[in-house]
């Protein structure tokens, strides 16, 4: 007869605030080596930062379920390495810095980000991709990614109360994408065509204010898994098909239990009861026409860092100075900033 341990939910409330430091320390690492022209080197920083922290989270076993270059083996953050061996354990997704491009040119938008969950809360996604259509609450239970482009643009304007020309529909700048474009053009829509990082506007689909009213098109999946935690949780709604270039991805998607014919929900990428989203800018964070976070700023001996953070209990904006070096700190005559 098998025993089901329950899940200390208090416990998974206090790691929200080690989770978001596990965040900012990467950040911070990232910001350092970002604007040397060299992505590789401010991602290993920001892997290192993350692989680190977390492993100083004491009573805590992590599951690695989302993580690093499944295909180039990556050495740490890999999908299924366990980290720490304390008696509470938990699921986790990581990118460790998404947006590597801007990061090597100091360009806007990079960020640190994870998600957390409660054992077996996280689906298991290779390095490939999907295609996915986001929505926020107002829309959700509306749309279907198998409609045409075209009929759900239609249900969000009529759901929004908008005119179709006052929507802003954001997709990835791909060849794979570009004839999705411009079909969204052609209804009136504005398409904001962005060169990397579709997490982030996913998320945004759910928070007023943002001006991003939906996110489609063809990206990566493991970023798909971590944007349907928080998208969950802020009571939105994403759906997902994989999506393969070749036989070699099909069968590396079967061989993990992907069912191709099947559209995912963040239901069903995020099946946890308990999950914590966290996401930290290493550079300026920001959509076609809001400001949404600032990146990272050094001062002697510290930095500042601007997080959000997401849980079921809310969604908070979390701005902090940390002093990385005291001595440094005081040689400087540094202070604390707003």
């Amino acid at each position: 007869m098998t025993i089901l341990q329950s899940f200390d939910l208090e416990k998974f409330r206090d790691l929200e605030g080690k989770l978001l430091y596990v965040t900012q320390m990467a950040a911070v690492s990232a910001a350092r080596a970002a604007g040397h022209g060299d992505k590789n080197t401010a991602d290993e920083a920001a892997v290192n930062a993350m692989r680190k922290n977390l492993g100083e989270i004491k009573g805590t076993k992590t599951t690695v379920k989302i993580g690093e270059g499944e295909r180039d083996e990556a050495p740490m953050l890999f999908i299924g390495e366990e980290i720490g061996d304390g008696p509470f354990h938990i699921d986790l997704a990581v990118d460790p810095l998404e947006n590597t491009n801007a990061t090597a040119k100091l360009g806007p938008n990079a960020i640190c980000v994870l998600a957390a969950s409660n054992p077996g809360g996280l689906i298991s996604a290779s390095d490939g991709y999907m295609d996915k259509l986001v929505v926020g609450p107002k829309v959700a239970g509306k749309i279907n990614i198998l409609n045409s482009v075209e009929a759900n643009i239609s249900i969000i304007a009529a759901t929004l109360n908008r005119d179709v020309d006052d929507l802003t529909i954001t997709v990835l700048d791909r060849d794979r994408n570009h004839e999705l474009i411009n079909r969204i053009r052609a209804t009136g829509a504005r398409a904001q065509v962005i060169a990397d990082g579709d997490l982030i506007p996913g998320i945004l689909t759910c928070i007023s204010g943002a001006s991003t009213h939906a996110l489609m098109g063809i990206g990566a999946s493991p970023e798909g898994v971590i944007t349907a935690t928080a998208v969950k949780m802020l009571g939105g709604e994403m759906q997902a098909k994989f999506w393969t270039r070749d036989d070699k991805d099909k069968e590396r998607l079967i061989s993990m239990g992907v069912d191709l014919n099947k559209v995912y929900t963040q239901n069903d990428l995020a099946r946890g009861d308990h999950l914590i989203f966290c996401v930290t800018a290493v550079t300026s964070l920001s959509t076609a026409t809001k400001h949404i976070l600032d990146g990272v700023s050094f001062f002697g001996g510290g930095a500042k860092t601007n997080s959000l953070l997401i849980t079921k209990g809310g969604i908070e904006f979390i701005s902090k100075t940390h002093i990385l070096n005291q001595t440094e700190f005081d040689k400087s005559r540094s202070e604390y900033r707003l």
